[in-house]
């Protein structure tokens, strides 16, 4: 009996010391994405600031000093406990409704083209709404957690989460902002149903919403003339269609290999926000079909990796670090899979970038932080295995010499 308690003691000290590891393979997709970004930001946006007289690489400067800001988001991200995100969940959303509602401030906010999206920070303009898409995240996977019986049982254990989403994309629409509307309500509704809730529920509750989104899109005179062009944008090919029109223009010309690094014609004031929204048609046109099949290829293997690890962390019952890892790869996935679809024609425009290729502050930033918190799920979940495993070890080292002493 002395010699259990003794390891037992034991176990307990060397669980507490056990180490995780990050995980490799995230991190090398994250970077290959965010290198395939610096290129491509540059080659696509000299001849823009040329253009603007504001010199040639000014846009790829910015972009790296994002990516450097950004890299310092992720490490942070990478060293917070998910128990402590876990514990704060409520107060972090509040911040992030403070947050949206500091872009209707008139000394805080600016309105850029007609949309208060943007509060400044000294010399930064920062978008509230990139920080919001983690926090919303990590409120989901909170609630999903404390309420995991009551979301899979009844309609509204369902409703609660929606309502809450439904408050921020309520504060989206106001700035105007669809498109991360869209994308917010589409991740909601994807932990919700990886969380166990009811099909049935899901459609019950979407039967009343689907009349609201429609209002959304319709009441608007850019979002229906983005939907009209979407659908045949060669009909006003020089007008609302000539984003779209110029972007598949880009992409016939790449075929399967491309015109070239650097070659592209599109970019040269034809095609706009070349090193932004439509950024895919620029790599399209110059490293072609092959380079299309390696952006997906990268950003299949970083949401992959993402999924897997939430099935990790919820198999050994770590059900929040499986959901934010859930929502966080939904959230990287879904913007991708909008900006790829908009650049190809498929999804009508909505002023969404491509995470870690596109050239943008806020985005950047935020994007290096999801990767941040999907590395210390990867931690965690490889420390909680290693304890795991010393624990066993440790168990048939008692049994063995258990098993000793009574022999001898």
């Amino acid at each position: 009996m002395l010699l259990f308690n003794y390891n037992a003691e034991s176990q307990a000290t060397r669980r507490s010391e056990a180490k995780g590891q990050y995980d490799l393979s995230l991190i090398l997709a994250a970077l290959a994405l965010a290198s395939v970004g610096v290129v491509m930001v540059a080659s696509s946006s000299i001849a823009i600031a040329d253009g603007q007289h504001i010199g040639e690489f000014y846009f790829v400067t910015r972009h790296l000093i994002f990516l450097a800001l950004g890299l310092a988001a992720c490490i942070v991200a990478a060293r917070t406990e998910l128990g402590w995100l876990e514990r704060h969940a409520g107060v972090l959303l509040l911040l992030g409704i403070v947050l949206l509602l500091l872009v209707f401030v008139p000394i805080i906010g600016v309105r850029v083209n007609g949309a208060r999206r943007w509060i400044r920070l000294g010399f930064l303009g920062f978008q509230s709404v990139e920080a919001v898409k983690i926090l919303l995240v990590v409120y989901m996977a909170s609630y999903l957690v404390r309420h995991r019986e009551n979301l899979q049982s009844s309609l509204f254990g369902v409703v609660k989460p929606v309502g809450i989403a439904g408050l921020l994309v309520l504060l989206l629409l106001a700035q105007p902002d669809f498109g991360s509307s869209a994308l917010m309500i589409a991740v909601t509704v994807g932990m919700i149903w990886l969380g166990g809730a009811r099909m049935r529920n899901l459609v019950y509750l979407s039967i009343p919403l689907l009349p609201v989104i429609a209002w959304a899109a319709m009441t608007s005179d850019y979002r229906v003339k983005r939907l009209t062009s979407f659908l045949d944008p060669w009909a006003d090919p020089f007008k609302d269609g000539f984003q779209l029109t110029q972007a598949l223009i880009a992409i016939g010309r790449g075929e399967w290999f491309g015109v070239g690094l650097g070659a592209s014609v599109q970019k040269l004031f034809y095609l706009p926000e070349a090193h932004t929204d439509f950024i895919l048609a620029v790599i399209a046109e110059e490293l072609g079909l092959v380079g299309i099949v390696l952006v997906l290829g990268l950003f299949g293997w970083l949401v992959g990796r993402g999924f897997v690890l939430g099935l990790r962390a919820v198999e050994r019952n770590m059900r929040f670090a499986g959901y934010v890892a859930f929502g966080l790869s939904l959230m990287i996935a879904l913007q991708a899979l909008v900006s790829i679809g908009v650049n190809l024609g498929v999804l009508p425009t909505k002023g969404l970038t491509l995470p870690l290729i596109s050239s943008g502050g806020s985005s950047v930033m935020m994007t290096c932080a999801m990767i941040g918190l999907l590395i210390r799920v990867s931690y965690e979940v490889s420390r909680a295995e290693n304890a795991m495993m010393q624990a066993i070890a440790e168990r048939q080292l008692v049994d063995v010499r258990t098993l000793t002493g009574e022999r001898r």
